[in-house]
């Protein structure tokens, strides 16, 4: 069984130093911040917990860049078997945005575009993603999005998933889209989403299994059992930690496959799906 992480990043230190993951360091008791991490050290994390593939992120705000694109292809080309790029860009400037997707994707080979909605405190249906979501059908390209509250210190609103993504979803069906982080605390409002919606998915990622609340432990089971695709958002959560909580769960072995790899397989283009992304059942 093929395991993807469809959320991961790699801790460069100007993410890791920023002022707004103050309290994410204090999660996870980091008191100083070398000025190289090595990829290494995430590759062997990723490798530890018997990960396949990881979708890594790329990083742009309105303060400027944490990870490019460049950087994300530079990861990628170092571990082109586990590694796949995830691209970002600027939403300030919608055209400049577009052109640099179309780049990520067309030069650099990376393989969605993902944005953060707490970051710029633009909800989804912000005209600025308008752009990009067209671009992001046109290249044939998942959009990913942070779905939920705001763990470092920025407003949560956002990142509610009804009305903002709704709106999104209902004007953009053919946009495949992957909702991070689950949407604590309106997981029912996700879940409600990746129903209604046949390209809406979301990932389980920055919760460690034991804290995935109960109404997705149950869509997981039923009728989402191809809508939950399994992310850690390492380097927030340990990745072995991660899987030992996931098998504790003891999903039915076709679940688990679909959760912990097939799901993101399908999503993602990675190779290996067995049904369409539009599939919904």
């Amino acid at each position: 069984m093929a395991i993807v992480d469809a959320w991961m990043q790699h801790p460069t230190a100007a993410l890791v130093r920023h002022p707004m993951f103050e309290s994410l360091r204090r999660w996870l008791g980091v008191t100083e911040v070398p000025d190289e991490i090595p990829l290494e050290l995430t590759l062997a994390a990723l490798k530890a917990a018997n990960v396949d593939r990881a979708l890594v992120n790329a990083w742009y705000g309105p303060e400027g860049v944490l990870i490019s694109n460049d950087e994300v292809a530079s990861f990628v080309r170092a571990a082109p078997g586990l590694l796949v790029g995830v691209a970002s860009v600027d939403l300030t400037r919608p055209m400049e945005a577009v052109r640099e997707l179309r780049r990520a994707v067309k030069q650099l080979g990376l393989r969605a575009l993902r944005v953060l909605p707490w970051l710029w405190g633009l909800p989804p249906n912000d005209r600025r993603y308008y752009p990009l979501y067209a671009e992001c059908v046109e290249l044939g390209i998942p959009f990913c999005l942070q779905v939920g509250h705001a763990g470092p210190l920025r407003p949560s609103e956002p990142g509610r998933p009804i009305p903002y993504l709704d709106e999104v979803a209902l004007e953009f069906p053919e946009l495949v889209i992957v909702g991070g982080h689950i949407g604590y605390p309106w997981t029912d409002e996700m879940i409600s989403l990746a129903t209604k919606y046949p390209n809406v998915h979301i990932d389980t990622s920055a919760y460690k299994a034991k804290r995935y609340p109960p109404a997705l432990r149950e869509y997981m089971r039923g009728h989402g059992r191809r809508k939950v695709l399994f992310g850690s958002n390492f380097p927030q959560l340990r990745l072995d930690k991660c899987m030992q909580q996931v098998k504790a769960m003891q999903l039915p072995e076709d679940i688990e496959r679909r959760f912990l790899g097939e799901n993101a397989a399908r999503v993602f283009n990675l190779g290996g799906a067995d049904v369409p992304a539009t599939e919904s059942t």
